[in-house]
């Protein structure tokens, strides 16, 4: 059945974060064994009482095909600070018959920012707290620097959901990790003309994960669940100069000290924990495949990060979720990668820094603010200078902004 309600987010943004609606309220009727999965992680940097700290979380780099939708935030004249960067949230569809099917995902304290295929995008404002929200111009003309008092959203329309059919799929020459979520028996969508395996979205936010994590003078990490539920799988991992080790601490019902891993462990062994905790939370063994593929060379990279699962109830609340008509099943499986400034981590930067080896210091680029800062604390002026240095480096290798 195809919905005639139209997509509006103007209300005040704090009634966005109240439940998940999934076909409550919807007319659909669900087709038999309609189902959907969604798969997403978001990363954040903890600060130094672990809480998560604001860093340029969109990037001036895309790792997308050109297809996929980025709205022109990569070219706007201000950073996108935000504690959140939500990445590669795909929702699958499996059906026994073709359906029509819409979505709406609605993002409080956030802005969508990426999507695919063809989607209604909006943004609201909130200029002052009690006020009522308003739209941002296309353009984002006038929009605050801070996500706070932002509430993004996103509609699919019209989604043909075709099992059995294999239709041409957008490609583009060069690696990349967009495809590698693909690797699934999901049935192939059609929306607007443009064909795909999945619905595919990114965004950045500002709110505080469920999970705090601090660094402790002897190197463990401390770990607070903030959050109602219990956090199925936390695992610290640490990646020294190829070197890597990691520890799994199982579910997290208040807090846990972690010490650091020796570095002695295997990927292989590592990757398969991670798809067996992501299968346990209601994944198909193909979707937690394509989901450890599609982050592997990000999760466990050089540094030090906890990667996690989310509580169901919290990916709600963060990102409240319509589907009609409703599926008779649904499971959204969000991993929580929260990077770790130790003062390994420091002393590295600051030596590599010191002998001017930006080579050294790129493994940090995506985090480098944060960590900089961490390493230089109140030294405004030169953190300042190694900022414009670096970037000056990435220039010259070609890896500056656009």
């Amino acid at each position: 059945m195809k919905s005639t309600h139209r997509f509006s987010l103007a209300v005040l943004p704090f009634l966005f974060g109240a439940a998940l609606l999934i076909g409550a309220n919807s007319a659909g009727v669900a087709p038999a064994g309609l189902t959907v999965h969604e798969w997403g992680t978001f990363t954040s940097v903890a600060g130094v009482d672990g809480s998560a700290v604001e860093w340029n979380a969109l990037g001036c780099q895309s790792d997308l095909p050109h297809f996929v939708n980025d709205f022109g935030f990569r070219d706007l004249k201000w950073r996108l600070q935000g504690t959140v960067r939500m990445e590669t949230p795909v929702l699958y569809f499996y059906s026994p018959r073709e359906v029509e099917a819409r979505v709406k995902v609605s993002f409080p304290h956030g802005m969508i920012t990426e999507w695919f295929p063809t989607a209604e995008y909006r943004v609201f404002q909130q200029d002052r707290p009690g006020e009522p929200a308003h739209a941002v111009p296309a353009n984002l003309e006038g929009i605050v620097t801070s996500l706070r008092r932002v509430t993004g959203g996103i509609e699919w329309n019209g989604i043909q959901v075709q099992p059995g059919t294999a239709p041409a799929l957008p490609v583009e020459n060069g690696p990349g990790r967009y495809y590698a979520a693909r690797g699934t028996d999901a049935a192939p969508l059609t929306v607007g003309g443009q064909h795909e395996k999945f619905l595919f979205y990114r965004g950045v936010g500002a709110f505080q994960p469920p999970l705090a994590a601090r660094v402790s003078a002897d190197d463990s990490v401390m770990v607070e669940n903030r959050g109602r539920g219990s956090v199925p799988t936390v695992i610290l991992f640490e990646n020294r100069g190829g070197r890597i080790g990691f520890r799994n601490a199982g579910a997290v019902e208040r807090a846990a000290s972690l010490k650091p891993p020796a570095l002695d462990g295997s990927l292989a062994q590592l990757r398969q924990e991670l798809e067996a905790a992501l299968i346990a939370q209601g994944l198909f063994p193909k979707e937690a495949r394509a989901m450890v593929e599609t982050w592997r060379d990000s999760w466990f990279e050089e540094g030090s990060r906890l990667i996690y699962v989310l509580p169901t109830a919290a990916v709600d609340g963060f990102l409240p979720l319509e589907v009609e008509p409703a599926p008779e099943r649904i499971n959204r499986v969000f991993v929580g990668r929260i990077e770790l400034i130790t003062p390994e981590t420091v002393s590295r930067l600051q030596s590599a820094i010191a002998r001017s080896d930006w080579a050294a210091v790129q493994p940090y680029r995506r985090f480098l603010d944060p960590m900089v800062s961490r390493a230089y604390p109140g030294d405004s002026a030169r953190v300042s200078q190694i900022e414009r240095l670096y970037r000056e480096f990435e220039s010259q290798h070609g890896r500056s902004c656009n």
